[in-house]
């Protein structure tokens, strides 16, 4: 989210920007030495087709981040628990459990303390758990996230994003994309609001259209709640999804 989070008349090391609630990524790392917890207390995910039907639920999905330097910051994400429901005419079938590990690190170009502009390259790497839920196999790609202030309250996102993804059926490898667009606006001091448009298409995979609109509500300079949906926009993306969560610094 590339709105700012802190009060009149504070003086941070650098104000506070998530990766959270939206896809877009932000392109302005955590400032050194600081510790930075994105959290989802709540996921919810619907995709129907025909009589057939996915639910999902994502409980305490973490980003665990440190500024390394002052224009890097490590990553740890974590699905704390995950389930998956799917049924139809075949009955229906349960899948629960931990997710993939995954790690990033974020390394911005320009733009952290300075410009109306940021870009950032975050590679990452996701380990498998081996568990019901998530891949069998690593992977990987690279994030590379474009932040543009068009006024003093109104911010645009753009972000790329391409994935290795392990094929398990051929042995190889498939690569997948990720563009988004996300225009974000100071509401007020404390509130925040964005809209997105998503869209995901890869060698194995149709592409798939989604659009999200969301709000942030600053508590503290240092402590952000956040909530809002998912719409699919086509056949091939989930029909809806909601979600709640929180960033915290320190």
């Amino acid at each position: 989210m590339l709105l700012s989070t802190w009060a009149a008349g504070a003086v941070p090391p650098r104000e506070m920007f998530t990766d959270r609630p939206d896809i877009t990524e932000s392109p302005h790392s955590v400032a050194p030495g600081f510790f930075q917890v994105e959290m989802s207390f709540f996921d919810y995910e619907l995709d129907r087709n025909g009589p057939d039907r996915l639910d999902n639920w994502v409980v305490g999905s973490i980003n665990l981040k440190y500024g390394m330097t002052q224009n890097n910051d490590l990553q740890f994400i974590v699905n704390m628990h995950s389930r998956q429901r799917t049924s139809g005419l075949g009955g229906h079938d349960l899948a629960s459990g931990f997710d993939d590990l995954t790690l990033r690190w974020k390394h911005t170009l320009w733009g952290n303390d300075s410009g109306r502009t940021a870009l950032a390259l975050i590679p990452f790497v996701t380990m498998p758990t081996h568990g019901e839920i998530g891949s069998e196999a690593w992977g990987g790609g690279m994030v590379m996230p474009f932040a543009l202030e068009l006024t003093d309250r109104l911010s645009l996102g753009l972000m790329a994003q391409c994935d290795l993804a392990p094929d398990l059926e051929t042995g190889g490898t498939d690569v997948e994309w990720l563009g988004t667009i996300c225009l974000g606006m100071d509401l007020t001091e404390r509130w925040g609001a964005y809209t997105e448009l998503i869209a995901v298409m890869g060698e194995d995979l149709d592409a798939l259209f989604r659009s999200a609109t969301g709000f942030t509500f600053a508590l503290t300079e240092n402590l952000v709640l956040d909530g809002g949906v998912r719409l699919g926009l086509n056949r091939e993306a989930p029909d809806f999804g909601f979600f709640t969560g929180m960033s915290l610094r320190f």
